[in-house]
Formats: C-alpha cells, sequence, structure tokens
C-alpha cells in the first residue's frame, strides 16, 4: 500500500501529483490493468512456431540488410 504524508507547507496539489508518481513507479495500475482480462497461456508448440518465426524474420532482415536492401 501507497502511503503519502502531507510535508510543511506543501499544496494539495502537489501532494497529489507525488501521490500519483508513487503510483507509477510502483507498478501498480499496470499490474491491475494486466489482471483486468484473463489471458491464456500459450501452448508449447504455439511458443515453439512464434520462436520460429522471429528466428526466420531475423535471419531474413539480416540477409536484406547484407544485400543493402535496408
Amino acid at each position: 500500500m501507497i502511503d503519502i504524508k502531507k510535508k510543511d507547507g506543501e499544496s494539495p496539489n502537489s501532494m497529489i501529483f507525488r501521490f500519483i508518481k508513487k503510483v507509477q513507479q510502483s507498478g501498480v495500475l499496470k499490474e491491475a490493468k494486466k489482471r483486468k482480462f484473463y489471458s491464456r497461456k500459450n501452448t508449447k508448440n504455439k511458443r515453439r512456431l512464434s520462436a520460429l518465426y522471429r528466428e526466420e524474420k531475423k535471419q531474413e532482415f539480416i540477409k536484406k540488410k547484407k544485400l543493402g536492401l535496408i
């Protein structure tokens, strides 16, 4: 839990700004947005196919770069 105490002579706006900054740095909002929707885990085969696709695209990029097409 994030706890913010008002400093001496601090305006409410700056206190709210500090609170928002702490919330963003803690990752609470990011985690909440991630948990908002359930996402199924990828199967082992789907992960393997995805990795193969990425590797193929990487090799294709390197080949084009060597040929000067990129």
